[in-house]
This record gives structure tokens, C-alpha cells and sequence, in this order.
């Protein structure tokens, strides 16, 4: 674990690599020396990270809409990627409720057509698609969701996610069951860190009072949620892409997900988030009785990607609260975000190798 190496040189397709995870994904590839191909909408929000940390200047971006089969085909025939991590998303649960056609148009045809583009243009190696821990038919349950359970997600986007895996599975069985081209999902657990702008999000909503000086609002806090640092799942992506790329036998489905006493409420993550900031911040319970269905309890057990890659969670919630409150004040006091990030990067890549 630690050396991303392996990346030197190969050619990485990333969708989505205009969001949050895929500006830090870009991030961790460049600096491995990956020749970078991105495909994604315009930043899906102002300000946002791809833009604040210019790693638009460091790797090709074609922007396009995944919906779009004949643009993304033709993306893929002309730089023939060896890899394909597919972040491209609706990822946000409220929008989805608002949006459900655009939802399901953008998280199932959107995944057939990756897919289909790594079937017919026929150089990729190694293939990720990225779900979420909210594919599983949540029954509440005080223990992690293991691989074999059930899928059937609740809400659109949960719901959309479920769809996609079972996209997957069925080209991956369909079509690339020769081991030609290795295919996995990786299903990871919330995820916060530096330079998330979303709205909806508990730590970028928690961030935003901070600076205003008010007071948090917090929607559910005594939902439980495996929450981890946003260079947590990246590493897992990454190393699940280049284990599978030497022995496609090891591509399958893996949970990401931190470890169960980093499963924190809401509130406490609240809690840590204010200690983190000082200031004298604190937050309310503000509840609403005509908010959409959250499920109130999630955990993952990813007992299967530590036995079958070794992998082990790094930085606990404090931790990952610590990194972000870091990230966000050097940017508010004009720090370099890129020395930033790079040095959090090179932290964790660290503690891997241990």
C-alpha cells in the first residue's frame, strides 16, 4: 500500500472529474504521473474545487454530458484509455426526490453508456464504477451491509445506484466475463474533506454557517452515517483499479466504508466539526416534518476489500474533520490549496505504508 507508481504513465479516463471526489482523484493521479482524461459536466458548483485547485491545467477535460453516447464514444476512440474510474453522478439524495427522471437518465444510461464505450472501443484493462454505501435495502440494521445483501435503495438516487450496479454486473457478465477487461463497483460510505461545495452535505452546510457566524442547522442529527475522509475511498479506488489490472479475477464488489467507531451520528459530527472550527460555533436541531425519507441508520463491512487487498481505514472522523477544517481555513487565510492538498496527500499515502 502507499506507492501509486503503477499510475505512471498509464492512460486514465475519470468521469466526473469535475466534482469533489473526482478533482481530488485528478489530484492523486497526476501527481502519480497518469496521463489524466477527464469527461464531466461543467463544476457543478461556484466556487468548486476543479477550478480553485487548477488541476484543469494538468490533464486533458473534455466537457460533456455521460447522457451523451456519441460524444463520450467518441472521446474514448480518440485517447483510448487503459483505465476507467466512472464517477459521474446526480449524487445528492433531495435532488433526486425534485429530479427523478434526470436522476435515473444520469446514474443508469449514463452507466450503460461507459460501459458500452469500454466494450466497443476495446482498450481498457480496468474498469471502476463508483456507487454508494445507499445501494442496499436498508432494513436499519445495527450492523454493516456486507457485499452478498440485498440492493433495492430507497430514494431516487439510492434507488438509481442500485440500478447501476446491476448495469455492471450484467456487462460484466455479458461481456467481459473472457477476463479481457476487468470490472468492480465500489460501494463507499459518506465522504468529507476540503473543497466540497455542495449543498445538502452536512460538513460543506456546517462549513458555510461557520463563515457566516450563525448558528448550524442540522436536519436528522441522530442519523448514523460511516463517515471518512475523502482520500479514504480514492486510495481504495485506486488500488482495487491496479490490483485487477495485473489478476482480473480479483474484480468483484467492494464496500468502503470506515471502521465502526468512526459510524458516527450526524450530531456528533456536528460536535467534532465545532470543536474542530472553535470560534464559539454551535448548531440546533431543526427538524421538518415534510422532509423526504433519509434512512436513520447505515454502516458498511468491509471485512472483503481488507482481506482481499489488505486495506485498512487511516484517518478517523476527528481526523477527517481536522483535515477539512484545515483545507477550508488556508483557502479563507489565502494559503496555496494546491500545497495544501498535495501535503495531505503525501500525510495519508504515508500512513498507508505503515
Amino acid at each position: 500500500m502507499g506507492d501509486l507508481g503503477f499510475y505512471k504513465d498509464k492512460r486514465v479516463l475519470v468521469t466526473g472529474h469535475t466534482g469533489f471526489k473526482g478533482a481530488w482523484l485528478c489530484r492523486m493521479l497526476s501527481n502519480a504521473g497518469a496521463k489524466v482524461v477527464g469527461y464531466a459536466l461543467e463544476p457543478p458548483t461556484q466556487p468548486n474545487l476543479y477550478e480553485i485547485c487548477g488541476i484543469e491545467n494538468e490533464i486533458i477535460s473534455v466537457i460533456g454530458d455521460i447522457r451523451d453516447f456519441c460524444n463520450l464514444k467518441l472521446t474514448f476512440e480518440k485517447y483510448m484509455p487503459d483505465i476507467v474510474i466512472h464517477l459521474a453522478a446526480q449524487p445528492i439524495v433531495r435532488e433526486s426526490y425534485r429530479e427523478p427522471r434526470y436522476t435515473y437518465e444520469t446514474n443508469v444510461m449514463g452507466t450503460v453508456n461507459v460501459l458500452e464505450c469500454v466494450r466497443s472501443v476495446g482498450a481498457v484493462r480496468s474498469f471502476l464504477n463508483v456507487t454508494t454505501d445507499k445501494v442496499y435495502e436498508n432494513r436499519e440494521w445495527h450492523w454493516g451491509y456486507r457485499e452478498n445483501d440485498a440492493l433495492n435503495g430507497f430514494d431516487p438516487y439510492s434507488n438509481s445506484k442500485s440500478c447501476s450496479e446491476l448495469v455492471t454486473s450484467c456487462y460484466k457478465n455479458s461481456f467481459f466475463s473472457n477476463g479481457r477487461t476487468a470490472v468492480s463497483t465500489a460501494r463507499a460510505g459518506n465522504v468529507i474533506g476540503g473543497g466540497d461545495f455542495a449543498s445538502d452535505r452536512i460538513i460543506p452546510d456546517c462549513v458555510r454557517a461557520a463563515q457566516a457566524g450563525e448558528e448550524i442547522i442540522i436536519r436528522n442529527p441522530y442519523s448514523v452515517r460511516p463517515y471518512q475522509h475523502v482520500l479514504e475511498p480514492l486510495y481504495a479506488y485506486l488500488l482495487i483499479v491496479q490490483k485487477q489490472y495485473f489478476d482480473s479475477s480479483l474484480a468483484d464488489n467492494y464496500n468502503v466504508g470506515p471502521d465502526d467507531k468512526d459510524c458516527v451520528t450526524t450530531g456528533r459530527l456536528a460536535d467534532i466539526f465545532c470543536e474542530c472550527w472553535g470560534e464559539g460555533i454551535g448548531w440546533k436541531n431543526v427538524s421538518q416534518e415534510e422532509a423526504p425519507h433519509e434512512a436513520k441508520f447505515l454502516k458498511l463491512d468491509c471485512s472483503k476489500l481488507k482481506s482481499v487487498f489488505g486495506w485498512r481505514h487511516v484517518w478517523d472522523v476527528k481526523t477527517a474533520v481536522e483535515k477539512t477544517v484545515e483545507w477550508t481555513k488556508g483557502r479563507l487565510y489565502g494559503r496555496d490549496i494546491n500545497e495544501v492538498m498535495n501535503r495531505q496527500i503525501q500525510e495519508f499515502l504515508s500512513k498507508t505504508e505503515r
